[in-house]
């Protein structure tokens, strides 16, 4: 009777598990993508097969020839892959201007991460006036609001501990009071609990510069907490690199959390060769237990304000101090000595360009000054008549601004080292734009057109650095298992229907620094959340992204 009884339950379980393949293959899907070599995302080699999505989810991958679908994409001599994750993006104020997220959805990014030392919340009732918020006030509200407004990607935050530090002692340069580090790591429980990623910081500027490694440790034990992680534009990327790392290491073992450099990189020529020691420290630190990452633009230019040129203590009490400060004759001779002069003490992007030949002004808020887009810093001096430190003083002044700047400082031979490195994913570590509109008021740094294109493109297709499989999966596993995505990342069924098809042979970058306004060509479909956003390579309307959460989120 036993024997009996086994039979009938294995005939019952075959019979169950053919119906749900013979499902899986005959029954109608809300998406089927057919014929694409299938990148899943781990790393592996590519696999004829189909894809299968319904509703938000993949449901089947394999050889689907039956199957029936509203939506049939035919990706042969196509790659099909996960969606890609930006590491480092600034597009919190343009997807709330332009959801459709142009320059990046044309390369395949389905999330953008946000966080890099200031973030979109929490903020105070002054942090509100002097942002101009009106929408919310935590950083959760925050990204709610941009999925509420509609986005055409996935978004997620780290809390900035910039915007921590601003929020709980201003912008001065004052050390934070026990009672101070009380209120800060309340602020942080609060947003984690409420979905944040963890700790993003950006110690080269001000007021961040004035933060100890002693406050940062503070924040991100109660990070850890709620298994977020610490990323870190490192205190320095050029004279004092090796101390940058040695402190995120130190951050790392003292919070017990994840870190995770933003954008890799050794800036300044004097400072190329410790690239080799860096690689050698978060490999040793990651033999011995911790989890250290680290992301990377494919750029040998770096982008920020032009006031990076000059020494932190300027910024003391905010831009309107900084301003004020600049139009004083003595004050500016002071801070032009400092300027010219080889020090260790601060991050002096003056002098890790080399010269001011290397010093592109791309943004301009006063429309008198745009004239000045697209000419370096040394050919503005010479139409005003000039030396460089004295009109990068006026500029700031005139504009009233921080001036977007792209500064060329580092080598090709490194990016392709750090391409090679398996603990390395990537990060735009620009706003999202479009080719059109408001947008063309500015200059930018080809990257926000260009990253992840150029890495397909340039690096894996012409000249190999790395296969595809590889750069796939660092381009989407890697991220979001650093960041703890819940079910993203990878093709596989059950997980959350981010896809991108690419055709292998064309994906390239056009942006330049010359013309960065120019898309990048290739990428022909990209679902998020299982709805086709992008078709032919044009946006469809449809804006289905989505605030997604950090793992310690409570629920």
């Amino acid at each position: 009777m036993r024997k009996l009884c086994l039979l009938m339950a294995v005939l019952v379980f075959t019979l169950q598990l053919s119906f749900s393949t013979q499902a899986q293959q005959s029954g109608e899907f809300d998406v089927l993508i057919k014929n694409g070599a299938v990148y899943d995302g781990t790393g592996g080699k590519a696999r004829q097969a189909d894809v299968a999505i319904r509703g938000d989810q993949i449901v089947a991958i394999g050889n689907l020839k039956n199957a029936k679908a509203k939506i049939v994409v035919d990706a042969s001599g196509m790659v099909v892959a996960p969606g890609f994750i930006n590491m480092l993006s600034h597009s919190y104020n343009s997807i709330l201007a332009d959801g459709r997220s142009l320059g990046e959805l044309r390369q395949g990014v389905t999330t953008q991460i946000f966080g890099e030392g200031s973030s979109m919340g929490p903020v105070s009732e002054e942090m509100k006036k002097r942002r101009n918020v009106t929408a919310w006030t935590t950083l959760a509200e925050y990204l709610s609001y941009a999925e509420k407004k509609g986005i055409s990607q996935n978004v997620a935050s780290y809390i900035g501990a910039t915007t921590i530090r601003e929020y709980v002692i201003g912008l001065e340069d004052k050390k934070a009071t026990p009672e101070q580090l009380k209120q800060m790591r309340e602020l942080v429980r609060q947003e984690m609990e409420a979905g944040a990623l963890g700790i993003g910081s950006s110690l080269i500027y001000a007021p961040a510069f004035y933060a100890t490694t002693e406050e940062l440790i503070e924040m991100c034990k109660v990070a850890a907490q709620y298994k977020g992680k610490y990323i870190s534009h490192m205190r320095s990327e050029g004279n004092q690199l090796i101390e940058g790392v040695e402190e995120l290491i130190r951050i790392a073992r003292e919070a017990k959390i994840p870190a995770e450099i933003y954008h890799l990189k050794a800036s300044g020529e004097a400072n190329w060769p410790k690239m080799d020691k860096v690689i050698k420290m978060v490999e040793k630190a990651r033999r011995e237990g911790l989890k250290v990452s680290a992301d990377m633009y494919t750029y040998t230019a770096g982008s920020t304000g032009l006031n990076s040129t000059l020494p932190p203590w300027t910024l003391d009490g905010g831009f309107e101090a900084l301003f004020k400060r600049l139009q004083d004759p003595e004050t500016r001779k002071k801070i032009a000595a400092e300027v010219l002069a080889q020090s260790d003490s601060w991050e002096n992007m003056y002098q890790l360009a080399g010269s001011p030949e290397r010093i592109l002004l791309v943004g301009f808020r006063n429309p008198a000054l745009r004239q000045y887009i697209g000419k370096t810093i040394g050919e503005v001096a010479k139409l005003r008549g000039k030396d460089p430190i004295e009109t990068i003083m006026d500029l700031i002044v005139e504009d009233r601004s921080r001036v977007d700047t792209v500064y060329f400082m580092m080598s090709e031979e490194n990016v392709k080292k750090q391409l090679k490195l398996p603990w390395v994913s990537f990060g735009s570590d620009a706003a999202s734009m479009a080719a059109e509109g408001v947008f063309l008021n500015s200059s930018t740094h080809p990257r926000a057109y260009g990253n992840f294109a150029r890495l397909l493109g340039k690096y894996v297709r012409d000249e190999k650095v790395i296969p595809m499989e590889e750069a796939i999966r660092r381009l989407a596993a890697l991220p979001a298992a650093n960041l703890g995505l819940d079910r993203r990342g990878l093709l596989k069924s059950g997980y959350y229907a981010d896809v991108v098809v690419f055709d292998p042979k064309t994906i390239a970058d056009r942006a330049t620094f010359e013309q960065p306004h120019q898309y990048a060509v290739g990428m022909q479909h990209v679902f998020v959340n299982g709805q086709q956003v992008l078709k032919d390579g044009e946006h469809t309307g449809t804006k289905s992204g989505r605030a997604l959460w950090g793992p310690g989120k409570v629920k």
